[in-house]
């Protein structure tokens, strides 16, 4: 079965898609989902989710002002021998990333794991 793929130009010059009525970002990020669904339909892994939103930081007032949360949201999770693993998709580009990089750091230091990028 074939399935619709929809692409559109964005940053980073990814192509948007989608497959089985799921969006995605990049064609990367599709297929490495179509890797975890066999995983997940052999046994392999199990409780896939995508679009996984972590706190880092709560949100707080300062001077009267709300200063807003900041998350990380992990392009997906899923449980392999009970244990949670976070995967993120990434090119040679978005690695670099500084935004990406802190964010990661501060995960890293919340949660005390790490996030696979693929």
């Amino acid at each position: 079965m074939v399935q619709k793929v929809l692409l559109s130009k964005v940053k980073y010059h990814n192509k948007k898609c989608e497959y089985k009525g799921l969006k995605f970002d990049s064609l990367k990020e599709r297929n490495h989902y179509i890797v975890l669904e066999h995983l997940e339909k052999t046994g392999q892994i199990k409780d896939l989710k995508r679009q996984v939103k972590f706190e880092l930081q709560p949100s707080f007032k300062l001077n009267g002002k709300t200063i807003r949360a900041i998350n990380y949201i992990a392009d997906f999770t899923y449980l392999k021998d009970n244990k949670l693993v976070v995967v993120d998709v990434k090119s040679e580009i978005t690695r670099k990333d500084k935004v990406y990089s802190l964010k990661k750091k501060m995960f890293q230091y919340k949660y005390g794991m790490d996030i696979v990028e693929v």
